[in-house]
């Protein structure tokens, strides 16, 4: 009997010591600067193929590694790499297809979707439920420029006609935001904070944002690119809300909107970006989105520059389309030629 009660006394402590191990283990203490606020500086990227909506056919916000694999494989970049390793170098450039001259071999959209606490995620907005941004109305004219056909409808008879991000001003993926997100290439950013600032560089067009910490908003009325934004820390968290945004600058709020973002770091290699965008003119409700920073080996040079040579080219090619009888405008670039279905 006493043989007994030693087996079923080690049966339950074996039985508990997983749930004990896993309630003892550690919450990871970020690093802190030498003023004792979390340290989120360093090189990070939002490289993923997550997409900032939900795509159709995704089942929730958290997917298994087989639908994240079903995702992959219908993901617009995928299918234009695939369908493009089958050509060879002249046949990219001779298919009759205008816009292979900018092909997958330029593009660093990254190599999966995204992960948060080890879990596929299907889009970065959390809210609403269904992945989407509540937009008031279908317009065109109430969305970030995420690609060069939002600027077809400008005019092309001066530089000042054309979109800011052709003329290197600001970049067309929204630079240091707010909201950061991702695109096909330039994904990284940099940190870096002192203890009156903090500083978010984005690759993208060599882009910055500078934010102040304890400071209040400014009383003028004229908006500034990359917004009026102020920081402070909660516990590990940096958070920093945004108004006055220059309205030509694509951004997802208006002027009159407001971002709220929420900087924590989950581990050495992670920092998880949260963020509430609160605009009325635009939206229906209020929105959420969640995306991870990983770890990178930081940013290449951008060389943008306003009145670069390409913007003559561009002009110059507005008079032939004029001479010709044709209407001024942009294809769909990269993804034209690529079919939409299931494959």
């Amino acid at each position: 009997m006493q043989f007994s009660s030693i087996l079923v006394s080690l049966a339950c402590a074996l039985a508990i010591a997983p749930a004990a191990l896993a309630q003892a283990e550690p919450k990871y203490d970020p690093p802190k600067t030498t003023w004792g606020v979390p340290d989120l500086q360093g090189f990070w990227s939002s490289a993923s193929l997550t997409s900032m909506q939900r795509p159709a056919g995704a089942t929730g916000l958290v997917v298994s590694d087989e639908e994240a694999n079903k995702l992959f494989h219908r993901n617009i970049y995928t299918r234009v790499a695939k369908e493009e390793s089958v050509l060879s170098k002249a046949e990219l450039l001779t298919d009759g297809n205008p816009d292979r001259a900018y092909n997958r071999f330029w593009m660093d959209p990254g190599s999966d979707l995204g992960k948060i606490d080890g879990k596929y995620r299907s889009s970065w907005v959390v809210e609403p439920a269904n992945g989407q941004i509540p937009y008031k109305g279908d317009s065109r004219a109430s969305r970030p420029a995420e690609s060069e056909e939002a600027f077809s409808d400008l005019k092309s008879d001066n530089p000042e006609d054309r979109g800011m991000p052709e003329r290197c001003i600001w970049g067309f993926t929204g630079g240091p935001g707010p909201v950061l997100y991702n695109s096909m290439y330039n994904n990284n950013y940099q940190l870096v904070q002192t203890p009156e600032y903090v500083m978010i560089v984005a690759e993208m067009n060599h882009d910055v944002r500078i934010i102040p910490i304890g400071a209040t908003h400014k009383s003028s009325t004229l908006p500034k690119w990359g917004g009026d934004s102020v920081g402070h820390y909660e516990g590990d968290t940096l958070v920093v809300e945004t108004t006055n945004v220059e309205p030509r600058q694509n951004s997802y709020i208006s002027k009159t909107g407001k971002v709220t973002e929420r900087f924590t770091r989950a581990s050495d290699g992670q920092v998880i970006y949260q963020y509430t965008v609160e605009d009325p003119s635009r939206y229906s409700q209020p929105w959420k989105g969640e995306m991870p920073l990983n770890a990178s080996q930081g940013p290449y040079e951008y060389a943008c520059h306003e009145g670069n040579y390409s913007m003559v080219n561009l002009l110059g090619g507005a008079r032939a389309f004029e001479r010709e009888g044709r209407k001024n405008g942009v294809r769909k670039q990269i993804f034209a030629g690529v079919a939409e279905a299931d494959e």
